[in-house]
């Protein structure tokens, strides 16, 4: 018997994968309640070819450890949130070097908006801050079957987006749209939205 050879077969790169280019990073946020999740889930939907970064999902993949947000929240807490943070980024961003938008949705308000748009090196990126008034997230808090305002109020993290947040992307006053309708609405602003 003869000596044993392997073909070896590259992995394929993103230009294999992505025959049609790099995608895009398209950032949703906004307070709790400002319909993040169900926005970001019916744009993707919406796309072609698309993947949703729900960023709360790297909070949950924490078994034990984990530290809530509070309105004075232990280093841990920060930690775990600039980590959370960068997973986020860093999977929109190899989704959209393989060719996908990733429509990513998470709460990144005050000086963490800069800072995470910053971290996407997408060429392609785009940021939606969802702005409903402090009566309509209250009114949508009510009808949600989980609770998100347990540390914060409404109205506090309402006044951290709208004076504490760099004013950058495309501000959204969906109070009176319904999920269906924010998005046409991004979708026809879209480019008011590149950061």
């Amino acid at each position: 018997m003869g000596p044993v050879t392997v073909d070896v077969v590259p992995y394929p790169t993103p230009d294999v994968d992505a025959p049609g280019g790099t995608g895009r990073v398209i950032v949703i946020t906004g307070a709790m309640a400002a319909g993040k999740s169900t926005v970001a889930q019916l744009l993707a939907q919406r796309l072609p070819q698309s993947v949703h970064v729900r960023g709360d999902a790297f909070r949950r993949m924490m078994i034990n450890g984990g530290a809530e947000m509070t309105p004075n929240p232990p280093p841990a807490a920060i930690a775990q949130l600039q980590l959370r943070y960068k997973l986020a980024s860093m999977v929109a961003d190899e989704f959209a070097s393989s060719g996908f938008d990733a429509i990513v949705q998470d709460v990144i308000i005050g000086r963490d908006l800069h800072r995470f748009i910053a971290r996407i090196s997408t060429p392609d990126r785009f940021l939606v801050v969802l702005s409903p008034t402090v009566s309509a997230l209250e009114w949508r808090e009510e009808q949600r079957q989980k609770a998100g305002y347990v540390y914060f109020s409404a109205g506090a993290l309402d006044h951290a987006l709208r004076k504490e947040t760099e004013h950058i992307g495309y501000w959204l006053d969906s109070s009176a749209q319904t999920p269906e309708e924010t998005v046409a609405d991004i979708l026809e602003n879209l480019e008011l939205a590149r950061v």
